[in-house]
């Protein structure tokens, strides 16, 4: 069986899943290890969401922005369209690992936007073994390897010499890739 990944971020407006919605996702595909598959969607959020001025300042998103945007159920379509080309949602052995940095909370807004749709939500496509660099840069930090003054993604991709326009869903998560991938090679000898 080959190893999939969904490397994916979101822009939201908002922290809370059950409240804000999703403006922006952004994936990468790999299929053992190489990339087959890129996707960046900037969507109109579910009907009823809640949109934080504060949330649209970090993403540098504007209202007038997200009124030019795709619709939600075309956007829903175009991520579940891809989820279903490389994945058989009805084979148990086959489903991506998700990834992302700090992926808990991204996957809880995909999660409630398949919800929104389908009482499965993402559960036929991912193992929910996620990959995510956060929980090792605190290990790391904790042995005394590694001391930064905080663990966002910005501050650590500079520590690092990596590329990103910050709170650009699609440059995130390619950063976010990149340095999972010299970690674990650092870390793990892969």
């Amino acid at each position: 069986m080959q190893k999939k990944t969904l490397w994916f971020d979101l822009e939201t407006t908002g922290t809370d899943a059950a409240r804000h919605g999703i403006i922006q996702f952004a994936a990468l595909v790999d299929v053992d290890g190489e990339t087959v598959a890129q996707e960046n969607i900037f969507m109109v959020p579910h009907d009823g969401a809640v949109i934080e001025d504060a949330a649209l300042q970090v993403s540098g998103i504007t209202r007038d922005d997200i009124a030019g945007y795709l619709s939600h159920d075309t956007a829903y379509q175009r991520i579940k369209s891809l989820l279903d080309r490389y994945c058989d949602k009805y084979d148990p052995q086959d489903k991506f690992y998700p990834a992302g940095y700090n992926v808990r909370f991204d996957l809880d807004f995909l999660q409630a936007m398949f919800k929104r749709v389908d009482r499965y939500g993402l559960g036929s496509y991912l193992n929910w073994r996620s990959i995510d660099p956060l929980p090792l840069l605190h290990m790391m930090d904790f042995s005394g390897r590694l001391s930064l003054p905080d663990y966002k993604l910005p501050t650590v991709c500079r520590h690092f010499g990596i590329d990103i326009d910050a709170h650009d869903a699609l440059s995130d998560i390619q950063a976010t890739r990149e340095l999972s991938q010299r970690l674990m090679s650092e870390v793990f000898s892969l």
